[in-house]
């Protein structure tokens, strides 16, 4: 495991040793943690739909920024933020081994085209097979790291039938470029930006291997006394994404400043992202139990987990 994760999780495991508040009560200001890349917070900060739809509930706003997933989620385990943008759904594992007091409160419905195993367009692989022997570029610990994992064992082939090359996305990609390796699984807005500007082709996506769900999640004192606020979220974050799929142009627009990132990239990332927010489901959490396992199988987590254990908010019937 790499030092800065194993550092995390150890970050996360000591604040969970911090006693919980003995009565939740309902908070003035709800504090949200998000990347630069969390679509539709990005664009609820961006319009200010948010601030307005919570002002009635006397609830304003504080927006706190993050590298990655797993910083956000040792911050909401130490109470010093409320709610988390959403993170690929490898994230929440690894915060859960490391006995984070988390609730799930919604999800992005699967994208599987989102993620995808790349090769420079004059590879001469094929298949996931042709593979065997290669140097494959991959994030460890992400869900990238998971669609390797599935795609290889589709293929009969396990991690020592390659060479697996432990990179960020940005030295990913220069790997794959410079012919450093073979291969390297990426998911958006990476993935399309590859494809549109070196002509990177996919050997192999996520369909009918990874589901890659976008998690939303909360600290569990602020789920207990803040119901109302949650719905609210939940509310504009559901239109917020069925906006980005009706207007994809405008989207990508809007969000092209924010990201650095040309408006054309944008729109077939955002082309691969179901953006449709709905609740969290015990039975849909189903997923997340096979990544667990494997990732336990490789060592990468501490203990094993139980992925149905995390408590799940719903937002109520309308």
């Amino acid at each position: 495991m790499p030092a800065s994760r194993r550092n995390l999780i150890a970050g996360l495991a000591a604040a969970a040793l911090v006693p919980l508040p003995r009565t939740a009560r309902a908070a003035t200001t709800l504090r949200i943690g998000y990347q630069r890349s969390s679509t539709l917070i990005a664009l609820l900060r961006q319009n200010g739909n948010l601030e307005k739809a919570l002002a009635p509930l006397g609830t304003g706003l504080s927006w706190h920024e993050f590298t990655s997933g797993l910083p956000i989620m040792e911050a909401l385990n130490a109470g010093q933020i409320d709610v988390s943008a959403d993170v690929a759904d490898t994230v929440p594992i690894f915060a859960q081994a490391a006995g984070a007091r988390i609730t799930y409160i919604a999800q992005e419905a699967p994208s599987p085209d989102a993620q995808a195993i790349l090769v420079p367009e004059s590879s001469p692989a094929k298949t996931v097979a042709d593979l065997r022997g290669r140097r494959v570029a991959v994030t460890k610990g992400a869900g990238s790291h998971y669609l390797l994992l599935a795609a290889l064992s589709e293929a009969g082939m396990t991690f020592k039938d390659i060479t697996p090359a432990y990179l960020t996305p940005a030295d990913g990609r220069a790997a794959l470029t410079s012919g450093g390796v073979e291969a390297w699984v990426a998911w958006d807005p990476f993935l399309s930006a590859a494809r549109q500007q070196s002509g990177a082709r996919v050997l192999r996506d996520g369909a009918g291997l990874s589901l890659y769900k976008r998690y939303y999640l909360a600290a569990d004192p602020y789920v207990a006394a803040n119901s109302p606020v949650l719905a609210v979220l939940f509310s504009q974050l559901a239109e917020t994404g069925a906006w980005v799929k009706a207007q994809p142009d405008e989207a990508a627009s809007r969000l092209a400043p924010l990201w650095k990132i040309e408006p054309e990239v944008i729109r077939r990332a955002n082309a691969h992202r179901s953006y449709h927010v709905e609740p969290v489901t015990r039975a849909g959490l189903s997923e997340q139990q096979k990544i667990a396992d494997a990732f336990r199988t490789e060592g990468l987590l501490p203990r094993p987990v139980d992925a149905s254990a995390l408590p799940i908010w719903a937002p109520p019937v309308r």
